[in-house]
């Protein structure tokens, strides 16, 4: 049964056929009319190459106030929603084009997307990462099926090989864009979400440098209940989007200082289809600090057992900074749309996030240096709950009376409350106490 609404008449006027930039050499064309039937003929063709995700309700809900329920994209086999895109872009090809093979240039999920799937439908397919790409993802890359190449120190030096190996040999170069294909394949991740979780009043989606995945569920979820809120959130760091929402055309000329960590949040690589969606569609984009990401990452290891990478914390990091207070109460789905981190920045994101979240804190003070003081501390430390998770003593450049020893202790606590408690205890037997702020 076909359902029709105004949203028909929204997703009609999203796009007016302008050029694409010259740069964008591997997929065509002029900006193409993204309908319903589009998105749910990209369901029915994907259904047997992807997962559907759960979306189950969390217990972060009482936290936050409102039933909050997760859409686990990082559960799909490359732990990245853009599998959805890539295998109906893949499966979309002409014959002809599949034999031929094709080339990515990046160590984007877009691109270990592109290796499994086009391993999977026995599409030939090169990847050229630059040599700086973290041997992992070469590995994983490879496991995937792909023909990696190792060419150039940067990006730009791989994608101009890429562009040039796909010219001379018929390959077709691919890049992250926003045809109208690649787009439909995303926005069954609005489908899902609608038909899993009743009664939704809003659905928050990460919206950093590609915005695709935020346009393409918003015109499934706006031609099935225009009532529904879709909410999109990047980052303060690089807030492409909504610098391009007001300026009308898609902004590129910004970069990211941490490409490790952000990753696909931090490519800029959406394009008109995408923008003008965007702004016909969405309700509502805010803009989170990295702060705000880090605590979201370490909320959804504790509580989900969910191990996702910045992108992936983005949405849920909105309701830690407090940004969208209107959806208290309410139903509310969040995408977790990827979980690629390599394991030393998790380790990093993770310290970082229990430090900022007051629940690692470090203090300073200066003992006599007697048998039985250190152990005094500790018994303290001890009575209080605080778990130590590190302790030093500097007998040689301390500034202050002989016979002293200055100790510096980290120590865990529950939380900021508790923390307070520690320092206040602390500040009683030992008034000359440093606390390093964070």
């Amino acid at each position: 049964m076909k359902i029709v609404n105004r949203n028909e008449e929204l997703l009609r006027d999203a796009f007016s056929c302008i050029p694409q930039s010259s740069s964008r050499t591997s997929l065509s064309s002029c900006n193409k009319l993204i309908r319903f039937e589009d998105i749910s003929a990209a369901a029915f063709k994907i259904q047997c190459g992807v997962q559907k995700t759960p979306c189950m309700y969390s217990r972060l809900s009482k936290q936050y106030g409102m039933d909050i329920y997760l859409k686990k994209e990082f559960l799909q086999y490359t732990g990245s929603v853009k599998e959805r895109g890539v295998l109906y872009l893949l499966t979309s090809l002409p014959q002809d084009q599949q034999r031929k093979g094709v080339i990515v240039a990046s160590d984007s999920n877009f691109s270990m997307a592109v290796a499994y799937h086009a391993s999977e439908l026995r599409i030939p397919v090169f990847v050229i990462m630059s040599t700086s790409t973290s041997p992992a993802r070469v590995k994983m890359c490879r496991e995937y099926g792909a023909m990696v190449i190792s060419y150039g120190t940067t990006a730009k030096d791989s994608q101009t090989h890429a562009r040039r190996l796909a010219q001379e040999n018929g390959y077709l170069y691919l890049e992250e864009e926003d045809s109208a294909v690649y787009l439909s394949g995303l926005g069954t991740v609005g489908l899902e979400v609608y038909e899993q979780v009743p009664k939704l009043d809003a659905v928050i989606f990460p919206a950093g440098g590609h915005c695709g995945l935020l346009a393409g569920s918003a015109a499934a979820l706006k031609h099935l209940n225009p009532h529904i809120s879709v909410i999109g959130v990047e980052s303060e760091s690089f807030p492409v989007l909504q610098q391009s929402l007001k300026a009308g055309h898609p902004i590129e000329d910004q970069a990211c200082s941490n490409h490790d960590l952000y990753g696909d949040v931090s490519e800029l690589c959406f394009g008109s289809n995408s923008l003008q969606l965007t702004g016909k569609l969405v309700d509502k984009v805010v803009a989170v600090r990295e702060e705000d990401i880090f605590i979201s990452m370490l909320r959804l290891l504790e509580y989900e057992r969910a191990t996702v990478d910045a992108d992936g914390a983005t949405g849920l990091a909105a309701l830690v900074a407090g940004k969208l207070p209107e959806l208290k109460g309410k139903r509310v789905a969040i995408v977790i749309c990827s979980g690629n981190l390599e394991l030393h920045l998790l380790q990093q994101c993770i310290t970082r996030a229990l430090t900022l979240d007051n629940r690692v804190c470090r203090f300073s003070l200066v003992l006599s240096d007697c048998p039985g003081d250190i152990s005094k501390l500790l018994e303290i430390l001890a009575r209080e709950e605080a778990r130590v998770l590190d302790i030093k003593q500097e007998r040689i450049f301390v500034t202050s009376d002989l016979f002293t020893i200055e100790v510096t202790c980290t120590v865990e606590t529950r939380d900021k409350i508790h923390t307070a408690q520690l320092r206040n205890t602390l500040l009683e037997r030992y008034p000359t106490a440093v606390w390093t702020e964070r």
